[in-house]
């Protein structure tokens, strides 16, 4: 049976081991010898960002660390009364909302932490001869925009995606630059999550 050896400078103490394992060390200071397949580190802490750290270092993401959103319009075409001003797309139906950081009555996301993020949209104009422009906007800055203005076309659709590295507490949401978007049976969608946290 082969045997696993490593040397790790821990007090002996942030340490479990099952039976089967032996463990040869002096005092503290000196490396720890480890004989056998296990090793379970007991001396851990959270971290503001959802992660849990341990004695060794290891920084293992947990599941609150999850952060993902999917929401689409099924009501009348954009622009608005709510979007006048602003233009915001709004959205009125979500599908999934994991971490509860998409608020649909803005229809903004919130980061809750610092990381790298994917965001998608897709939106289709009405059946008119126009164009549209739809940007996403990082707080209040456009990042990537799409357009559609095919004039031969009724039902075009815009689409883009991107990676964003945003800070805690940043804002994402699209904004309708120009023309009328097609309501009603979800044609239009918005989705983002978390990468990876940094």
């Amino acid at each position: 049976r082969q045997q696993a050896r490593s040397s790790l400078r821990l007090p002996a103490a942030a340490l479990l081991l099952p039976a089967g394992c032996s463990v040869r060390a002096q005092n503290d200071t000196e490396p720890i010898v480890l004989e056998g397949k296990c090793l379970v580190v007991c001396d851990s802490s959270p971290s503001a960002d959802g992660a849990i750290t341990s004695s060794l270092g290891i920084s293992v993401r947990s599941g609150s660390a999850k952060v993902a959103f999917s929401a689409t319009r099924s009501t009348n075409h954009e622009p608005s009364e709510m979007s006048n001003r602003t233009m915001t797309i709004y959205f009125d139906q979500v599908l999934v909302n994991i971490g509860n950081h998409f608020d649909l009555a803005s229809s903004i996301f919130v980061a809750p932490r610092k990381g790298i993020y994917s965001f998608s949209f897709h939106v289709v104009k009405v059946y008119n001869r126009q164009t549209i422009q739809v940007s996403l906007m990082q707080n209040g800055y456009p990042v990537i925009s799409a357009f559609a203005g095919d004039q031969d076309v009724t039902r075009e659709a815009a689409s883009n995606g991107v990676l964003l590295l945003m800070e805690r507490e940043d804002k994402v949401h699209l904004k309708l630059e120009r023309g009328n978007l097609m309501g009603g049976w979800k044609y239009s969608t918005f989705s983002g999550f978390l990468v990876f946290p940094l």
